[in-house]
């Protein structure tokens, strides 16, 4: 009797022993779990408010891109224009160099 008694005794010590020992390992798991889940969800919001401020920069240089097409697409018209005008100088020019030989010629032809 008193070895059954020693056997149920230490049965029942080492047993709450092992629940107590396994009780603090998973609460500490659990606490570190949880830990985890409010960095991740800390992290997460932040990403959140990242991607937001991006969003918003990046509709601003799209607006800003417009603008500058827009820009670009006057100069380029613009640009034409001149180069029109520049060949419109240019026969001008020749035309005006060829009467300033023929009156040179004339007045040569005169002296």
């Amino acid at each position: 009797m008193n070895f059954l008694n020693w056997f149920v005794l230490t049965s029942f010590l080492l047993s709450t022993g092992v629940l107590t020992f396994k009780m603090y390992y998973y609460k500490h798991l659990y606490e570190k779990e949880n830990e985890h889940k409010k960095l991740l969800k800390i992290t997460l919001e932040e990403a959140e408010i990242l991607i937001k401020k991006y969003q918003i920069q990046l509709q601003r240089s799209l607006g800003n891109l417009d603008i500058l097409n827009e820009e670009i697409n006057k100069l380029k018209n613009d640009i034409k224009a001149v180069k029109s005008r520049n060949s419109q100088y240019r026969i001008e020019n020749d035309q005006l160099k060829r009467k300033i030989k023929e009156l040179e010629n004339k007045i040569e032809a005169l002296l």
